[in-house]
């Protein structure tokens, strides 16, 4: 693809990026994980951005520079680049290097809160997006002693905060609470907050695990966040006074979004 050749608009563009700690002992081993290198360093020049340590306008090291402090090709770095100059981060020009053009924004976080009532208004404000839904006797079943209800009804849902999608949820509920709603309701409020307000007092037992996991190739898209970015995993299931699973929730939240609070005293 042809480079633009005019001279940068900004005075920061005249700014270079000193080579502080980018290879040498400092330098990452790309041969630990599995991910394709090129995406290892995409996701560390995508974070020298964020933290200010390549600042917008400045121009970073060229790329013989970075092929040699990560002992890599030089079209390996090529392809970092190119993936974040397709992401707006960066813009290249020939004969002048490459310079830095925003920072990834991550908008307001989304506060994960550890008890029911905080967590059934958690997403209040949020824009829910229905990707799918169905009809399932078989939900994701806790360990935990549990009847089965006779069916279940199954949502996925993409929830957008400021314009930014912040998490893919999918819900699994009782059959006979969801006929017993508007269906509008699961279209555009949240599902805890439905539930409490059908059920709350025969909630028995209520429980939310949390596990830190990378967001795969369809994540990714409806996250709008790079391949292998950390995501944090949430699985919540309520049992009602009879012993009956009436509720799973299934959530993927990126991990820039999400802020865990927890009063230790």
């Amino acid at each position: 693809m042809p480079m633009d050749t005019e001279k940068p608009e900004t005075i920061l563009d005249e700014i270079a990026v000193p080579d502080m700690g980018a290879g040498g002992s400092d330098a990452p081993d790309l041969d630990r994980s599995r991910v394709a290198r090129y995406l290892q360093l995409a996701t560390l020049f995508r974070n020298r951005i964020a933290s200010g340590r390549w600042p917008v306008g400045s121009r970073i090291p060229n790329v013989d520079t970075l092929a040699q402090d990560f002992g890599v090709a030089r079209e390996t770095i090529r392809q970092a680049l190119g993936i974040l100059e397709k992401e707006g981060f960066v813009e290249r020009f020939r004969a002048k290097g490459t310079f830095v053009r925003r920072v990834p924004t991550s908008g307001v976080p989304h506060k994960l809160t550890v008890d029911w009532d905080s967590l059934a208004t958690a997403h209040e404000g949020a824009e829910l997006e229905v990707l799918a839904e169905g009809d399932t006797d078989t939900p994701p079943v806790p360990d935990v002693d549990c009847t089965l209800a006779p069916g279940y009804r199954m949502m996925r849902r993409l929830h957008t905060r400021d314009g930014m999608p912040y998490l893919v949820g999918t819900f699994f509920l009782d059959n006979r609470l969801f006929d017993a709603v508007p269906v509008h309701r699961f279209r555009t409020e949240p599902t805890l907050l439905i539930l409490q307000d059908i059920v709350g007092d025969r909630i028995a037992q209520a429980r939310q695990v949390l596990t830190i996991g990378t967001a795969d190739v369809e994540i990714a898209s409806l996250l709008e966040v790079p391949i292998n970015t950390p995501v944090a995993e949430v699985r919540r299931y309520a049992i009602d006074t009879d012993g009956t699973l009436i509720y799973v929730g299934e959530g993927i939240y990126r991990g820039d979004s999400l802020r865990l609070e927890i009063d230790l005293r």
